[in-house]
């Protein structure tokens, strides 16, 4: 079974994403947009490039942590992982964003 995007709202009435493993863990984060529809386009984003390896930018945090973003063909952020303690634990990331994200689930709990 593959994983889900959860759409929710913040507070400030701006909205943004989670694509969900199936074990519940937050894989890619997205950038905060002003719309529903944007955020929406944001999903087909992840859902078009998420299974191409060349779209994930390996990172290292400030504070040496790995981490990868996942870029649009446009070379804009689309989503972001979380901070890992080895490049191994990164890679195993990618390669579950790379099978989860083409998933048309969506969870919207925006409430709009």
């Amino acid at each position: 079974m593959p994983g889900k995007y959860e759409l929710k709202k913040a507070k400030d009435g701006q909205f943004h994403f989670s694509l969900v493993a199936t074990n519940g863990q937050i894989i890619l984060a997205s950038e905060m947009y002003k719309t529903k529809r944007s955020a929406l386009n944001g999903i087909a984003s992840v859902q078009k490039n998420s299974a191409t390896d060349k779209r994930y930018d390996r990172r290292e945090s400030k504070n040496g942590k790995p981490y990868f973003v996942l870029k649009a063909g446009n070379h804009q952020i689309i989503g972001q992982s979380e901070m890992y303690e080895t490049a191994k634990a990164m890679e195993n990331g990618i390669k579950s964003v790379q099978k989860n994200g083409p998933t048309t689930k969506v969870n919207d709990i925006s409430g709009a």
